[in-house]
């Protein structure tokens, strides 16, 4: 039987039951590990549909020479199956785990007086690790409570019965400064120990509440047996927790016990946000990076990682808050996409979690390999125009006049996505009268690209126009005459909405709000507008400077500024009547203007 028709009929004696399927190649190695609400269907779907979509799909059934099966009780229990395996096989055509080894834990050592300490290395000595933390500053912040609430011991002695009751250790000065409570000596017994690495575990977890009852009844015990210096010293300890509990994030105390999820899909990593909340408060945070291995949807994406952080922090909620159904059912489980209210705020918080870890990752690698960085948003702005090549040259156009009067047009470059100011022009209109930006883009861009034709000097891969349709037709024109259409990828972006045109499209593009690509457009058009604007202002004010209307006394820059932005030029402005210059700049200021033009005037004009 060759090894087609071995999986055939496999495929035939599959169960209809939930389970964990595994596909291997010819040498015996795993290659893929799923999970199936039905292990028939699932696998039999590899080999009956064509997979047109998914080359890595065609590729991976190509390799199958043999599929094993683990039948289990419930969809979650395949999940969770699913999660374990792909972790201890890391097969190849999986979505892959970013490891978690530089992340701090929290241990409490297995041992006779159990230390708490911070850890980077998890040990499976049965000892309990809590975490991981976003940061080492939250962990010493919590480790610094824990410590003023209970002390404890920090040595590495081997504190035996036998050793304490011999005599072999004496006090040390955590001992005399009250941060331990000499248990090597015999002065706190291991009972009384193990109850307060007891409170301390119900910190760790978030279960503040639960402590803060339970230290209550605790007090109240020893007031009513007269024992008020051990009820006082449980009163402080409880002012400290309500304090620390008051500053943990908090949201409707009546949300207890839920997870929340959100996730945002890239092209080959799905980053995947986690919240546990308790008893009103949020008391853990985390999240996770996925590689896409096989062009897996954002449901199948956020179920494994649902997995991994209920299996990762031992969670038990009955409740799952995300913006989508993951890609599993069980009836223990309720999922909430919530539209509005309490919950939807905690999915919301999720998201700019998510938001956030992203954003700092990309700090982190502009920092550490900025060339990175930059080819990144140049990859992702190339694919969002449907460009042929990266463009690491780009020019953006956009045009100022006041009403029709001073016309100038701005260029700005940008060159690996950055400034390049050397290469910034700006353009005085010279055939356009008036406010004709189709005109003026026609004539700037002829003049520009004529000119770098003429020197031999590289062209850009990109054009920017600010405007829309019209300013782009313009510009297109121009590239035209000089034959350039179609060599060069050019755009217009209409303010109001963002859109993005392009030649001989009527529907604009719309590039997400929070895409890189988009960002950088919007960065070159404004950096385009206000070198534009500053030279448009210059030019005005050295204009008006020149003006007859600053023979005027008492008519200053911006009186002239304004009646020429109405009246559009002195000669105009010489013909008015007293009531039209009031009607603009004022009835004193209006006089002056009206009596020395007419003043100037011939006796009989």
């Amino acid at each position: 039987m060759n090894a087609s028709e071995h999986v055939q009929t496999i495929l035939k004696s599959l169960p209809e039951k939930p389970g964990v399927y595994q596909f291997y190649n010819h040498e015996g190695v795993i290659l893929y590990v799923g999970k199936a609400k039905s292990l028939k269907k699932r696998v039999s779907s590899y080999f009956t549909k064509e997979h047109h979509d998914s080359g890595k799909t065609r590729v991976l059934v190509s390799k199958i020479t043999d599929i094993r099966t683990i039948v289990v009780e419930t969809e979650l229990d395949a999940l969770l199956l699913e999660n374990n395996l792909i972790k201890k096989y890391q097969p190849r055509y999986n979505v892959a785990l970013k490891d978690d080894k530089s992340f701090p834990w929290i241990c409490i050592k297995k041992e006779s007086f159990p230390r708490v300490f911070p850890t980077r290395r998890i040990i499976k000595d049965g000892s309990e690790y809590f975490g991981p933390y976003p940061s080492v500053k939250i962990m010493r912040t919590l480790l610094d409570f824990i410590k003023t609430l209970y002390p404890r011991r920090t040595c590495s002695l081997a504190l035996e019965p036998k050793a304490i009751a011999a005599g072999k250790f004496k006090v040390c000065l955590e001992y005399h400064i009250k941060n331990c409570l000499a248990p090597c000596v015999g002065y706190q017994s291991e009972p009384e120990y193990l109850a307060t690495i007891d409170d301390i575990r119900k910190i760790i977890k978030g279960n503040i509440s639960e402590l803060i009852k339970t230290l209550r009844e605790r007090m109240m015990e020893h007031a009513a047996e007269y024992r008020y210096e051990q009820a006082q010293e449980l009163k402080e300890r409880l002012e400290l927790l309500e304090k620390f509990k008051s500053k943990s994030t908090i949201v409707n105390p009546s949300i207890s016990n839920v997870d929340v999820f959100s996730i945002y899909c890239e092209e080959k990593v799905a980053y995947i946000n986690y919240l546990r909340v308790l008893d009103g408060s949020i008391v853990q945070g985390h999240t996770i990076e996925l590689k896409k291995r096989m062009d897996e949807s954002p449901e199948e994406l956020l179920s494994i990682g649902i997995a991994e952080m209920r299996l990762r922090f031992e969670s038990n909620a009955k409740e799952i808050i995300a913006p989508i159904l993951p890609d599993f059912e069980d009836d223990s489980i309720q999922v909430t996409i919530p539209q509005r209210g309490d919950k939807k705020k905690l999915l919301e918080l999720s998201e700019r979690n998510v938001s956030n870890y992203i954003r700092e990752k990309s700090k982190q690698i502009e920092l550490v390999d900025p060339e990175r960085h930059t080819k990144r948003i140049l990859e992702q702005l190339k694919k969002d125009l449907r460009m042929p090549e990266l463009p690491r040259h780009i020019e953006c156009f956009d045009n100022s006049n006041l009403q029709g009067t001073y016309p100038v047009s701005a260029m700005v470059c940008f060159k690996e996505a950055k400034p390049s100011k050397k290469d910034y022009r700006h353009y005085n209109v010279k055939t356009v009268e008036g406010a004709n930006d189709f005109a003026t883009m026609e004539e700037v861009l002829g003049r520009r690209y004529s000119r770098l034709l003429n020197e031999d000097e590289p062209l850009p891969q990109l054009i920017i126009i600010d405007g829309g349709k019209g300013q782009l037709s313009a510009s297109v024109a121009a590239l035209d005459k000089l034959g350039l259409r179609g060599k060069i990828t050019i755009i217009g972006i209409a303010k109001r909405l963002e859109e993005i045109y392009f030649p001989d499209d009527s529907y604009p593009l719309y590039i997400d709000k929070k895409s890189e690509s988009l960002k950088l457009i919007q960065q070159l058009r404004n950096e385009a507008h206000r070198f534009g604007i500053t030279h448009h202002r210059n030019r005005r004010d050295k204009g008006t400077l020149q003006t007859e209307l600053n023979n005027i006394e008492g008519i200053g820059k911006s009186t002239a500024e304004k009646l020429l932005s109405d009246f559009r030029s002195v000669s105009k402005i010489s013909k008015l009547t007293l009531n039209e210059l009031s009607a603009s700049v004022g009835a004193s200021r209006a006089e002056k203007v009206y009596q020395y033009f007419n003043s100037i005037k011939p006796e009989n004009s």
